[in-house]
């Protein structure tokens, strides 16, 4: 049997394995092990846990990513996410539609501060979906504001899964965070546009609120200035060279930590509450990039994504058809798997037939490989968000959810077209 047969094989057990509800890190870790014993009855497969273990720990661009889950941790804590509900609710809570598009502009600002999906869309149905519901929202109009302004939290940076690519691909985490700043605006408009879509459609929904006065928007904006402040000093130091990545993280999580304590609203059992989860989510993904290097190893032994991207070459066809393709089964992969499952599987065989040989540009690829999994977080069967949302409010029927996030895979889909015919749009501030 060839080794590049060996690492099919291997490919296809893997995804078996996955789909049995074993967990990626072990799946890869076991089947990495075992595929290389095959290719190799000599190796010395169990260095590879050591090697692989020290150099995740060992990293220092990987330092980022506990910074940024204990960030978002304490800025749940410390209520912020509500404050700055009321800030977009007093400013756009009078029009049609106006808590939907409130509720979407939250997500972008949390997702600034938090750099997660799930996050955030959990943290949205505590704030939103009380208030929505008490103005009359229906539950689809709810349930699609929610689940798609959550994915925000992936492409506004800060983002986890950026800092994953960028570990993965030896590019620049800065480059990246200026790369997403001009998609993410677009999302957002793009999200506004689909929550019209579908007021359009249902005209009866999404009845505005009384128009806020002036003194309670000053107010709004007062109670947020924290909030702002940590976003603005996080970022803009991030973005204007002040400070790198990682100091700036470092310093978002001690203005987090300083609002939580000065409101009063930290407790030893909170405390305590948030470090457990930060340490889950962080220990998780260690796991799955140690897990991923094992895998890879074994990959690069059979040959395999060497001949894939070889074999794709001698098509002589036209780059943009290629990375369409690609494009679209991304979206059938995310319909089935996690996220960063999707993304990590797949790096050894995608990232060097689009930049090795088709010759786009890394940071642009991983713009586009994160709102690509962005759709793959509200699509069914597999839409962590949508797991989420009807996780936390089982009295969300799944029909309502589906219903509600059409119009927003649907400018999805737009954004990914629009980025794709012209990518230079994205590279303008790298």
């Amino acid at each position: 049997m060839s080794p590049i047969l060996i690492g099919g094989l291997g490919l296809l057990c893997l995804l078996g394995v996955i789909l049995f509800n074993v967990p990626i890190a072990a799946a890869m870790a076991l089947v990495g092990v075992i595929g290389t014993l095959v290719l190799d009855p000599l190796a010395s497969v169990f260095s590879l846990f050591g090697t692989s273990t020290v150099q995740a720990l060992s990293s220092q661009d990987l330092i980022v990513i506990p910074l940024f889950i204990l960030m978002g941790g304490f800025a749940i804590v410390s209520g912020l996410s509500t404050e700055i509900y009321r800030l977009a609710h007093a400013w756009g809570g009078h029009l049609r539609g106006g808590l939907a598009i409130t509720t979407v502009g939250t997500s972008a600002i949390f997702g600034a501060i938090c750099g997660s999906s799930v996050a955030t869309t959990a943290t949205m149905v505590q704030v939103a979906l009380p208030e929505m519901r008490r103005r009359g929202y229906s539950d689809a109009l709810i349930a699609g504001s929610i689940a798609g302004g959550g994915t925000l939290g992936s492409l506004i940076p800060p983002s986890v899964i950026m800092v994953v690519y960028a570990i993965l691909t030896q590019q620049s985490v800065l480059d990246l965070f200026r790369a997403a700043v001009i998609p993410g605006l677009v999302a957002i408009a793009l999200y506004f546009l689909a929550i019209r879509l579908f007021l359009m459609r249902h005209p009866g929904d999404g009845q505005p609120a009384p128009r806020a006065n002036w003194g309670e928007r000053v107010r709004a904006t007062t109670q947020a200035r924290l909030t702002l402040l940590v976003a603005g000093v996080m970022l803009g130091g991030i973005y204007s060279g002040i400070f790198t990545v990682t100091e700036g993280a470092a310093i978002g999580v001690l203005l987090v930590l300083a609002a939580s304590l000065l409101r009063k609203k930290l407790t030893r059992e909170n405390f305590a509450a948030t470090l457990i989860r930060a340490a889950s989510n962080i220990g998780m993904i260690y796991l799955i990039l140690i897990g991923a290097e094992i895998y890879k190893s074994f990959l690069t032994l059979s040959g395999l994504p060497a001949a894939t991207v070889a074999w794709v070459g001698g098509l002589d066809l036209p780059p943009m058809v290629i990375i369409s393709v690609v494009i679209l089964l991304y979206l059938a992969l995310g319909c089935v798997f996690d996220a960063m499952a999707a993304m990590i599987l797949t790096m050894p065989f995608v990232f060097p037939l689009v930049v090795g040989q088709l010759g786009f540009d890394p940071v642009w690829w991983g713009i586009m490989n994160v709102m690509i999994i962005e759709i793959g977080m509200i699509t069914p069967p597999v839409g962590i968000n949508i797991f989420v949302l009807n996780g936390m409010r089982p009295d969300l029927a799944i029909k309502d959810i589906y219903r509600g996030i059409t119009p927003f895979v649907a400018v999805d889909l737009i954004r990914i077209l629009i980025f794709l015919l012209f990518p230079g749009l994205m590279l303008v501030l790298v």
